[in-house]
């Protein structure tokens, strides 16, 4: 697949190319086999783009199989929530026309029982399944094996070339983030078929180590659980596996510069919040990725 130079350029010529944007991928391999891939913690300005991309998938498009990637999705914005909803609503009866079955690829945690909750929510008139795992997925649709492989591995390359994230540590992060509170690094290397040992030297030649990634994930879905729940700081230390409130307000004052409940008030709005209590929730959500470490 080539990439296609912007929006126009995709809608003119969308058959084995591919569209990336801010937060997102859409490709169409084949006339009747399409999909697209979302990550972060997409906004209400990303939300638009995301469904003017969707667009290509309408009439006069021949039906098609969908794959839908939500796997890397850490978080999702109220107002980006509803401009999916209301897009998806609308257009119902023409998916309905155009989409023949389609795929979910859903993350694990709370993002992913609020993907999960939007797709019934939205879902048309066609068979759908979700799914966890990619190549599973394109099985499902009825695509041959001997070019599930190949294309599981361009779009994964594809993504991580978006996203600026190589393919381990895109991999790792989706497994710590189905396995907080309790990650360890047996668990996790076991999960992605290496020894702990090979696991950490190929860390190490990526210029870090599994207990940054994992400090990462656990602020990552920290800044989540804050923006997108009204759980106090100590359940929300509880969640991504810090042992004590102490923990988890010097892990993420070390990654992001602030507490936890000054964060939470300056992303929310509203008066600030003792440590240990819940902040009230507010329609002002434009959050920012987690950070490493200032020095």
């Amino acid at each position: 697949m080539r990439r296609a130079d912007g929006l126009d350029d995709y809608f003119r010529s969308p058959l084995g190319r591919y569209l990336v944007g801010d937060c997102f991928l859409h490709w169409y391999a084949a006339a009747d086999l399409c999909g697209f891939a979302v990550w972060g913690r997409p906004g209400e300005q990303q939300a638009q783009r995301i469904v003017q991309a969707l667009d290509v998938e309408l009439e006069p498009a021949l039906p098609h199989d969908s794959l839908v990637d939500l796997r890397r999705v850490e978080g999702i914005d109220a107002d980006a929530f509803g401009v999916m909803k209301d897009y998806m609503q609308a257009h119902a009866s023409q998916f309905a026309r155009t989409v023949r079955r389609q795929v979910l690829l859903r993350p694990d945690g709370l993002a992913g029982a609020i993907v999960g909750g939007f797709y019934e929510l939205v879902q048309g008139g066609y068979p759908h399944k979700v799914f966890t795992d990619a190549a599973e997925g394109l099985s499902w649709l009825g695509r041959d094996a001997d070019m599930i492989g190949p294309l599981v591995s361009r779009l994964n390359a594809l993504v991580a070339e978006a996203t600026g994230q190589s393919p381990l540590l895109r991999e790792l992060h989706q497994v710590l983030r189905g396995k907080l509170p309790g990650a360890s690094l047996a668990d996790v290397a076991r999960t992605l078929g290496m020894s702990e040992r090979t696991l950490q030297r190929r860390l190490k030649e990526a210029d870090t180590s599994f207990q940054t990634e994992l400090n990462t994930v656990q602020v990552r879905t920290a800044q989540g659980l804050l923006l997108e729940t009204d759980m106090k700081l100590t359940a929300v230390a509880v969640e991504v596996g810090c042992a004590s409130l102490q923990h988890f307000s010097s892990l993420f004052r070390k990654w992001v510069g602030e507490t936890p409940s000054g964060w939470r008030e300056r992303h929310r709005g509203g008066p600030p919040t003792p440590e240990g209590s819940a902040a009230p929730r507010a329609a002002e959500e434009v959050p920012p990725q987690g950070e490493r470490p200032r020095t």
